[in-house]
């Protein structure tokens, strides 16, 4: 096997891997989430999610990777436990599976942004998401998305998707600040802020049946867990870097850019609307163009909500397409160029049924985020806390000048705290997704 690529720098994978967590699901799938299940209740727990569930298994994945310097189905193998590859292989699978109808809505970003040159979408946001998301017009921005995130994996680590997200991440962030800092001058923003800040708890001790699974499946859909994303990516990364530091400096950066794009939205909205917009994977390209038209340079201010927004969705493709190419190119000795292309084609086919109709972008979500993604963390979490324990620690503490007992504590945190939570999770999510009483 020919050598494999790597990360020119530690800053390059930390980007990377912030990309990957930040895209569509802070920006897109975040805000609706938010206003879909009680607003400041529901930010509550998606960041106890991050803390108690997200930190720890993305150092559980962290571990594999490196340990294994493998893609994540070979990974399992190399590492002497080839009966666990299923784990590696449901991740690709999620990653195949997301991609499908995540591209999809980048296509319709891609839309609006062109969109928003002319405010072609003023006049009737409604109706004008109607026209845009669903048919031939999603199709064909479908595999334009799909035509870009290909381009950029096609070319491997250092040279695509380094350079890429060097350039994306720090966008992003620059870019949302000066977003959220012009909501907060808008009149009548307040409400907006108390909607996305203060909880209530009453709210949230009546629903928690519902809220808890959501906020937990947006917490592992937000840092990319359960796609085997960090178990590939950190397979690329050289002993001497600190795990935990890079782990805990991903897992802060991304909940932070997702609690901006709350910052943006939700003034934003109470400024101009006084309404949330309906929760659904449509949500904010309604209810942020109805906003938008009524601000003075709305159009200006829309290709940049908009730039933003594209620059996150392909951080994001560009991470779950390499997940799949990288399990090709290590086991099997394929050209990278080539396999990109015939696996951008087949995702591209695979997301038919969702740019044709949105309601199955919803059923093929709903899948993915409430049964694939925690189903893998599960899995993830109990391999490392019970069957690969020593060697996790010890992989854990290289590149750590003193780790301390923090890796012994991580440890029976996966063993216990975050194994039940996850399984907690996965039973509710189950029970909803099946139709069955909670």
């Amino acid at each position: 096997m020919a050598d494999r690529d790597a990360w020119a720098s530690r800053l390059g994978f930390i980007l990377a891997a912030i990309g990957s967590a930040v895209g569509l699901g802070n920006i897109w799938r975040f805000p609706y989430q938010t206003a879909e299940f009680g607003g400041a209740a529901f930010l509550v727990v998606y960041v106890l999610a991050v803390l108690v569930i997200g930190i720890p298994a993305i150092l559980a994945e962290f571990v594999i990777g490196r340990r294994a310097e493998m893609s994540a189905i070979g990974a399992f193998e190399k590492l002497g436990r080839k009966e666990w590859t299923v784990i590696g292989a449901i991740g690709v699978f999620g990653g195949f599976w997301t991609l499908s109808y995540y591209s999809v809505v980048g296509g319709w970003v891609i839309r609006y942004l062109t969109g928003s040159f002319t405010g072609a979408y003023f006049g009737a946001p409604g109706e004008y998401f109607g026209a845009v998301s669903a048919g031939m017009d999603a199709i064909a921005f479908h595999a334009l998305f799909m035509l870009l995130t290909v381009g950029i994996v096609a070319f491997g680590i250092e040279g695509g998707i380094e350079k890429a997200t060097k350039v994306m991440v720090p966008a992003i962030v620059l870019l949302m600040v000066g977003l959220a800092f012009f909501a907060y001058t808008l009149p009548g923003s307040g409400p907006g802020y108390e909607f996305f800040l203060s909880p209530d708890f009453g709210v949230l001790a009546d629903n928690l049946a519902t809220v808890i699974p959501a906020a937990v499946g947006q917490a592992l859909f937000s840092l990319s867990l359960g796609f085997s994303v960090m178990i590939t990516y950190a397979s690329y990364i050289s002993d001497d870097k600190s795990l935990p530091v890079d782990g805990l400096s991903i897992a802060v950066v991304n909940s932070l850019i997702g609690i901006l794009a709350g910052l943006v939205v939700f003034p934003l909205l109470a400024s101009q609307t006084g309404e949330y917009g309906g929760a659904g994977p449509g949500a904010i390209f309604v209810s942020v163009p109805t906003a938008l038209a009524r601000l003075p340079l709305g159009e200006l201010f829309g290709v940049v909500f908009f730039g933003i927004v594209l620059i996150a969705a392909l951080s994001s493709s560009i991470s779950l397409l390499e997940v799949v190419v990288s399990y090709l190119v290590d086991n099997h000795g394929v050209s990278r160029k080539p396999t990109t292309v015939g696996l951008g084609s087949v995702i591209f086919v695979l997301g038919l049924p969702s740019a044709w109709k949105t309601a199955w972008l919803g059923w093929f979500d709903g899948l993915a985020v409430n049964l694939i993604l925690p189903l893998a963390v599960l899995l993830v979490v109990f391999f490392v806390g019970w069957v690969m324990a020593d060697d996790a620690v010890d992989e854990l503490r290289r590149g750590t000048s003193d780790l301390g007992t923090l890796g012994t504590v991580w440890l029976w945190a996966l063993r216990t705290v975050v194994l039940l939570a996850v399984f907690g999770t996965l039973a509710l999510s189950v029970f909803q997704f099946t139709g069955a009483p909670v």
